[in-house]
């Protein structure tokens, strides 16, 4: 039942990383201190590949590419086609882990098993529950029963709901599957959470930050028992009791108004749109002003009983829970998402030490993370009511900003799926970057590069760069170029 932030699983616990007997350790899972996944009868094959100048990031891909698909079964499992997603042994997925480890699984070529297992939880939301889902589901498709007793008696975490349409959202976005604009089990999941949810759980800008820490109770309430103080809790942290509202529900629901005004724009619902992205703005104030502590410069990360902000942590220890929750879409080209200091990203990439090895969400998110901090590709999405007036508009722009850092000679990814197609990206250094576009159609990729640069060079010919700042005040420059069915470009700082 103990759910784990990223930050836990990467510094609190132990490895358990041991080699299986009989097996000799490699120079590299030496260097490295990862396990040896011995591949199952019959466990699915992912296209996805990458070389490296670094053996090291080699080696962590290649562990968390075949320890992350030991996980994913397509065997006639009554729930269908499912992976892992929550603790080892539970032969199921709950939803924190499920949109954590999402991303991963899409660039893995699970995007069929996101949405099923999404869709499962979405469909499971009722008035009985007060508009909460399972929090867990096996693989029987039945609720586990350690999280789940009956529609008044089980385990929930508030900030799910939330996390959960923002994952539909990002998984439109990198699959292009209408299923997630147009089912209506998707569609009464959207519009019961920003509204039902929010109103029956004291999450409205009025009563939030005054809200009690439990609600909903039903029948007699005995804290001695395992669901009545869970069912509800105010945050992803389960092992204080006294809270009241915790940073990630505040921060996951204005993902989730953002999640649900692209939609409503993909959907064609202007006014809808509108209205929600106020809503999302009216929570980033809050934000900015409630949680952030001026004297610390960092977000508190709970607020207690007392209505008092608890726990700021050091200068910057927030960041991971910032105003930008997830970043590996972003629906505003002035946000360039990516870390300030690329040699301390992928230290923490190369660094399986600490990490609790055989739990699922290490192996997807370390994958998701290659993909979208060390090669920086990221998808921009742009509203369909802009095609009205933009002439150069399209939904969905590939933006890669190399994230490999001082250390990393080279590195590719290849086989890669961005909606219709499967692409290559390749970065030499900092200052050059192919793409190819193996399969599919034309696609528009933005390729991005630190500093301030005039122009930069697309195939060898000199092109006016655009230069912005990102939300760190680090200028970036970019070029927007159009990649054809099979073409290959490379754009270059000089």
């Amino acid at each position: 039942m103990k759910s784990f932030t990223r930050r836990d699983v990467c510094k609190m616990l132990p490895s358990f990383g041991l080699l299986a007997p009989g097996l000799t350790p490699t120079l590299a899972q030496l260097v490295t201190g990862i396990s040896k996944v011995k591949p199952g009868s019959g466990q699915l094959e992912s296209k996805l590949e990458i070389d490296s100048s670094s053996a090291k990031l080699v080696d962590v891909f290649h562990w968390a590419r075949s320890q992350a698909m030991a996980y994913a079964f397509d065997n006639g499992d009554p729930v269908g086609p499912w992976y892992e997603a929550v603790e080892p042994g539970r032969e199921g997925f709950c939803i924190r882990d499920t949109c954590h480890q999402s991303v991963g699984a899409h660039t893995l070529g699970l995007a069929r098993f996101n949405l099923n297992m999404l869709r499962h939880f979405a469909e499971n939301i009722s008035d009985s529950k007060d508009w909460c889902s399972y929090w867990e589901i096996d693989r029987h498709n039945r609720p586990a029963p350690v999280d789940y007793e009956n529609d008044a008696s089980f385990w929930y975490n508030l900030p799910s709901n939330f996390d959960l349409l923002d994952c539909c959202y990002r998984m439109y976005v990198w699959s292009g599957d209408l299923a997630y604009l147009q089912d209506p089990v998707f569609l009464n999941f959207y519009d019961r959470t920003v509204n039902d949810y929010v109103q029956r759980w004291g999450l409205d800008l009025d009563h939030i930050m005054r809200r009690p820490r439990l609600l909903n109770q039903r029948g007699i309430f005995d804290p001695h028992t395992k669901f009545p103080p869970n069912r509800g809790i105010p945050g992803y942290d389960e092992g204080d009791h006294d809270y009241v509202i915790g940073f990630d529900v505040v921060a996951t629901e204005r993902t989730a108004y953002l999640a649900y005004a692209h939609i409503q724009q993909a959907r064609q619902n202007a006014a809808l749109a509108d209205e929600y992205l106020k809503r999302a703005a009216a929570v980033e104030n809050l934000m900015r002003t409630a949680w952030w502590n001026k004297t610390r410069r960092c977000f508190s990360s709970r607020e207690n009983a007392n209505h008092q902000m608890e726990d700021c942590g050091e200068p910057g220890d927030t960041a991971d829970i910032g105003i930008d929750w997830r970043t590996d879409v972003t629906s505003d080209p002035a946000i360039i998402a990516g870390s300030k200091n690329s040699d301390a990203v992928m230290t923490r990439l190369l660094d399986l030490s600490h990490a609790r090895l055989e739990y699922p969400e290490v192996s997807y998110s370390r994958v998701g993370d290659i993909v979208t901090d060390a090669m920086g590709i990221r998808l921009e999405f742009s509203s369909p009511l802009l095609s009205a007036t933009a002439g150069d508009w399209v939904e969905v722009t590939v933006q890669t900003l190399s994230g490999l850092g001082s250390g990393i000679e080279w590195a590719e990814i290849r086989n890669l799926p961005i909606r219709a197609c499967d692409v290559t990206v390749r970065h030499d250094g900092l200052g050059k970057t192919t793409f190819t576009n193996q399969r599919g159609p034309a696609l528009i990729w933005r390729a991005m590069f630190e500093g301030q640069h005039a122009t930069l060079m697309v195939n060898g010919s000199e092109v006016k760069a655009t230069s912005q700042s990102d939300d760190s005040g680090r200028t970036v420059s970019s070029a927007r170029v159009t990649v054809g069915a099979g073409g290959v470009i490379t754009v270059s700082t000089s």
